[in-house]
């Protein structure tokens, strides 16, 4: 251990006129979140540190033991607290394995302790951190064999010790965590909520945003986003000088055998005497639109002992805080970021309410939004005097800072948003959305109407007068009531019985984003009235033209999904979490067709999704179905929707497979079927496959392979939603083909058909006449 004969002397805090002498010096390490680094280095020197060196994601000093007990109870920005046991050159596992060993364990824990191993490597042929673990675990178990003909047992979670170990280019460094856990948990929180803020990362905001200075004057805090309430929480620690430390129950170091419990006592006494009293704490007020995150940041400030002193109010960001004093504070907010597939467009108008909010009702007030998107910081529609750089985990975030000054109340929003987008029409999956939330009408802008919004709304009004009394008259629910019928409200609506499901296309390179967005600021009041809908039943997402694999994630993680009805069938739906809904309403006259024509036979479903198709196939009395697709989650799907319509024999098959190669097999296999629906995407490059899909390049190779399992009397249905795609006749000319495409259009896809379809068969069929 390297340690030096030097002679320290430090005054109690609590007796000033005791001298303790110390002889021994340590080297430790401190990590902490990138960008906080010099805000560390400032926080060791107010805690009386010497010999700190800033370096990466951290930093370094020398000390006594106590210095180290202090940071570990004391830092709001520290991750973790180390102490370097020894620091060797290894140039092989080989070599680790040696150098670890070396070490005197016995010194620092006994057989009768857990302990635990976190291993990093930077190393050019030490590659694998993980079989590095196991060499340092190896090393110490086999010290104790060695030493004690027994051993320490191996715990992941919570050990009594844990070691660190780093692996560098030229040298590596071995550590004892002194924190154990990481020093973020402070131990008031019981529940974190949806990506919640780590507590020294939000200590590190508030620092940024010169908190301290601002509570010392007694101003007021307030977070209309707050979430599980750590930012709250945190200031108030910071405003009454808590000790963030006081409340954890474990730290790495009680196990240690050179533990110092009389001096780590003594701190403990010392940091509840500094405290303040809580009464003093300023104005610090929170909000949240959601109840259950609400609840959990009530259980998180209780823990903190701080129930009487944060007042948190139910509300949208769209709306001032209630009983905000007087005099101007700081309102400080972590929205989200937009980290999903699409969600930017989305949450567009999140970040333009909080700009509003802050124009109208905060003047003089400082304010800082912490977001890794710029894109959608412009939406705020201020200038910001200052932006920190600090990372959330691998995410580089920025700390926008303002000043909202009268000037600020009668400025215009006009975020600087260039960002330009292919058109996006409808084809499945070769598109994205954002994840869907519901719409409050208090959020959007009236008064941004103007003539265009009169004729959508005009339009609108029409559509639905019209095809509310078809879709009564022909027993159907859900339809389609509005498609981009006026460029510049480029919309696809949809009725989902007494839902609405909104889907906003993204604005062509045509029409700036930013037009577009105060377009849909005023339509989304103007659909839910004219279609007399709940506004909490107005489900808004953004298309967009996808690449690579993220035609297949999944989009949002809300697991709300709805049963509707069509032709006295039912189905399952969710309006959010997934690419479509689940129940493609284009395809209603074509699922009609199957159910007319499959009395009796093998009903194959292929590219099935939910396997709506396949329901109508068994409602229709097929002898037997399989439904055929990539996708466990959409099979699963399609399962359920069967049983939801009490069809649960069996005689209906599910098969998980890429369904081009599935056909090459049930062609080896012999397999014949009597009725097919054929019904590919567009274009799918998924890992799961060997090759890419193109079904304008691929068809005629893909129906030639679905014909060879098609009975002789059978009937092939192809459906493609490509635009200008074109069937390619001379390459299918062994089959009598029939274009069916204007007969499966239904009534509310008349003036913008989505697909094209054929029969296809080996003897001639006339579909018109099933």
């Amino acid at each position: 251990m390297p340690e030096k004969s030097k002679l320290l002397k430090y005054k109690s805090r609590l007796n000033p006129q005791a001298d303790i002498y110390v002889t021994q010096t340590f080297y430790f390490f401190a990590t902490c979140p990138k960008g906080v680094e010099d805000m560390l280095v400032h926080e060791c020197e107010q805690l009386g540190l010497s010999d700190i060196k800033q370096q990466v994601a951290g930093v370094a000093f020398e000390g006594i033991i106590e210095e180290a007990y202090k940071l570990c109870l004391w830092s709001r920005l520290a991750s973790r607290v180390l102490l370097r046991l020894s620091s060797f050159p290894a140039n092989d596992y080989d070599a680790l394995y040696q150098g670890v060993k070396q070490l005197e364990w016995l010194t620092h824990f006994s057989v009768n302790n857990s302990f635990a191993i976190d291993c990093f490597t930077a190393h050019e042929t030490m590659t694998n951190s993980h079989f590095a673990t196991l060499r340092v675990k190896d090393a110490v178990v086999d010290y104790f064999m060695e030493k004690e003909s027994n051993r320490p047992d191996v715990v992941r979670d919570n050990p009594d010790i844990r070691i660190n170990v780093y692996i560098g280019k030229t040298e590596t460094l071995v550590y004892l965590d002194l924190s154990g856990g990481p020093l973020h948990q402070r131990g008031y929180r019981q529940d974190a909520g949806q990506a919640p803020l780590k507590e020294n990362l939000a200590a590190a905001i508030l620092l940024r945003c010169k908190w301290p200075q601002l509570a010392s004057q007694g101003l007021p805090l307030c977070d209309p986003m707050c979430g599980s309430g750590t930012l709250l929480i945190e200031a108030a620690y910071i405003a009454v000088n808590i000790a963030p430390g006081l409340l954890r129950k474990h730290y790495g170091f009680l196990a240690w055998k050179q533990h110092d419990a009389l001096c780590w006592n003594r701190l403990l006494d010392e940091a509840k005497c500094i405290a303040q009293d809580k009464s003093s704490l300023p104005v610090i007020l929170g909000a949240d639109n959601s109840k259950k995150v609400l609840e959990i940041a009530r259980d998180n400030i209780e823990a903190a002992g701080l129930t009487d002193y944060i007042t948190l109010y139910h509300q949208d960001v769209s709306v001032p805080m209630p009983n905000l004093p007087e005099t101007p504070g700081l309102l400080v907010t972590n929205p989200p970021y937009g980290e999903r597939l699409g969600q930017v467009e989305q949450l567009k108008n999140i970040y333009y309410q909080i700009g509003k909010t802050l124009k109208e009702n905060y003047s003089g007030w400082d304010a800082a939004v912490f977001t890794s998107s710029p894109e959608l910081a412009k939406f705020i529609g201020l200038r910001s005097h200052h932006k920190n750089s600090l990372y959330n985990g691998p995410l580089k975030c920025i700390l926008h800072q303002y000043h909202i000054r009268a000037r600020d109340l009668s400025r215009q929003f006009e975020p600087r948003d260039t960002k330009l987008a292919d058109e996006a029409g409808r084809t499945r999956p070769d598109h994205r959305q954002a994840p869907a939330a519901n719409v409050d009408l208090k959020k959007y802008d009236l008064s941004l109407s103007n003539e265009n919004t009169e004729m959508f709304e005009n339009r609108l009004k029409k559509n639905f007068k019209h095809l509310r009394k078809w879709a009564n008259k022909n027993d159907i629910s859900c339809y389609r009531v509005y498609d981009a019928d006026i460029p510049e409200y480029s919309l696809a609506i949809d009725i989902y019985e007494d839902w609405v499901h909104v889907q906003e296309y993204e604005a062509p390179k045509t029409i700036d984003s930013t037009k577009a967005f105060h377009r849909l600021n005023a339509a989304i009041p103007v659909i839910a009235s004219v279609l007399d809908i709940d506004p909490n039943h107005v489900v808004l997402k953004t298309r967009k033209i996808q690449s690579g694999t993220e035609q297949y994630k999944k989009q949002d993680d809300k697991k709300h999904s709805l049963i509707v009805r069509e032709h006295n069938l039912k189905f399952i739906v969710n309006l959010y979490d997934y690419l479509d809904t689940g129940l493609f309403l284009d395809h209603r006259i074509a699922r009609q067709l199957i159910y007319k024509y499959a009395k009796g036979r093998s009903f194959l479903n292929l590219f099935a999704y939910t396997g709506t198709a396949t329901v109508y196939a068994a409602a229709g009395g097929a002898r037997s179905t399989t439904t055929v697709d990539m996708s466990n989650t959409y099979l699963d799907w399609a399962e359920d929707n069967l049983k939801l319509n009490k069809f649960t024999s069996g005689s209906h098959h599910f098969i998980q497979a890429d369904c081009t190669q599935w056909l090459w097999d049930a062609k080896r296999e012999g397999l014949s079927y009597q009725l097919i629906f054929l019904d590919p995407p567009t274009f799918s490059n998924s890992k799961r496959m060997t090759q890419t899909f193109d079904v304008t390049r691929d068809h005629v190779e893909l129906i030639n392979l679905t014909m060879h399992l098609l009975d002789d009397e059978g009937m092939l249905i192809f459906s493609c939603n490509a635009k200008r795609f074109k069937l390619d006749t001379a390459g299918l000319s062994d089959y009598f083909i029939q274009d069916i495409s204007a007969m499966t259009v239904s009534e509310d896809f008349k003036k913008k058909p989505k697909h094209k379809c054929w029969c296809i068969s080996k003897q001639k069929i006339d579909a018109v006449k099933l």
